[in-house]
């Protein structure tokens, strides 16, 4: 099975080929680019993967993309409705976006890999929750048969913090720290706090 791992539109997009369990080639956008934490869609690192792995798209059986955007969009309205009508002006700058382009990730994603295929079928994009994720991409590469995966950073699409098992080709979430009860976001404040750029 040959699986393409995509992130994108956030922060060092990224691009991984995995061919029966085995990762064959992996690599972030910003090297191809040289722009420092590059978002847009990786273009230059999916091409790469596939010449690496000596296929094409059309070859791939899933192409995964790394969160689950109405998800995280049920999350953002959520919490612009809890803290209305304070965030008012955030919810003003941010909708519009999410209204324009994020919604509809599924449909840009497409647009994108029929680039690469014309004829791309839209049935192998699938998209994992954002911590798992995290998860897979920490255990299924390790040495260990079984092992207890901590996954922690900013936010997901509602998760902070994640605890899970992996055993074998599973991972199972067995706890979340759901947001706004966040390490990452803490750390983030303290980054900005201190005169540093976040996510840098």
């Amino acid at each position: 099975m040959r699986i393409l791992g995509i992130s994108a539109f956030y922060h060092d997009s990224a691009a991984c080929l995995v061919v029966d369990g085995r990762i064959v080639a992996a690599a972030q956008e910003e090297r191809f680019t040289r722009r420092k934490h590059d978002s847009g869609f990786p273009h230059n690192a999916i091409a790469y993967c596939l010449r690496e792995g000596r296929t094409s798209l059309d070859a791939i059986d899933h192409v995964v993309f790394y969160d689950k955007p109405f998800l995280k969009f049920e999350r953002l309205l959520e919490t612009y409705l809890a803290f209305a009508p304070r965030g008012f002006r955030s919810f003003r700058m941010a909708i519009p976006l999410w209204l324009k382009e994020k919604l509809f990730q599924k449909r840009l994603l497409r647009e994108e890999l029929e680039k690469f295929s014309g004829d791309f079928d839209e049935s192998k994009l699938l998209f994992a929750e954002h911590h798992l994720s995290h998860a897979a991409s920490a255990f299924f590469p390790s040495p260990f048969e079984q092992a207890v995966i901590l996954t922690m950073d900013g936010v997901g699409e509602w998760a902070t913090t994640s605890v899970g098992i992996g055993n074998g080709r599973e991972i199972a979430i067995t706890k979340e720290l759901h947001f706004p009860h966040s390490l990452g976001l803490l750390y983030s404040a303290f980054t900005y706090y201190t005169g540093f750029k976040v996510n840098s």
